[in-house]
């Protein structure tokens, strides 16, 4: 199978807020495309134009949040930046992080994007990583916060920095294009 055809039917929502990290949005959504997935923005209204916090990146939302079920993805990606700060207090996108969680959808999470997964009240006995400054807020979260470029727990991926972008899609696409649910917590150097 082509690489631009590993995710092929594969659909992936995005959350988007003002002030993303440009490199962790732009990176993982052309690497989903890449693998053929199809990518769907997904912010607090449809339609409306995001920031990256670097003036890099502007992205369009393609729906609103409260819009979109989980139901209708195969997979959730939380970019990190200053945005996750505004997605943890917007219901919709938090419901649709615990979803996708229950489900036992692939979830990918890098920088500060894992406090969505926290507000979602889903971290308890998972291992993860992120930038250290939200360490404490993970473990409070019930989480096991580990220094590594990328982790993945029974399909959780999380990354620190757009340093760890390489190693956080690529694990990203294997973990969708594998459907990793049940494995247990390992980081990856």
């Amino acid at each position: 199978m082509s690489d631009s055809a590993l995710l092929s039917g594969r659909r992936v929502a995005i959350l988007v807020e003002d002030e993303f990290e440009d490199l962790e949005l732009s990176g993982p959504l052309a690497a989903l495309r890449d693998a053929g997935a199809t990518v769907k923005v997904i912010g607090p209204t449809a339609g409306a134009q995001f920031k990256g916090k670097r003036g890099q990146a502007t992205v369009t939302s393609d729906v609103a949040a409260g819009s979109v079920r989980m139901k209708d993805f195969d997979a959730l990606v939380i970019p990190g930046g200053h945005a996750p700060d505004k997605m943890r207090m917007r219901h919709a996108m938090v419901d649709l992080a615990r979803d996708a969680m229950d489900a036992g959808k692939p979830v990918a999470a890098i920088c500060h994007g894992p406090w969505v997964l926290a507000n979602a009240d889903v971290l308890e006995g998972r291992t993860v990583t992120s930038v250290p400054n939200i360490r404490r807020d993970l473990e409070n979260a019930g989480a096991t916060w580990v220094d590594e470029e990328v982790v993945v727990d029974q399909g959780l991926v999380t990354s620190r920095t757009p340093d760890d972008l390489p190693a956080f899609c690529a694990k990203l696409v294997e973990e969708i294009g594998e459907g990793r649910h049940g494995q247990q917590a390992r980081s990856v150097a």
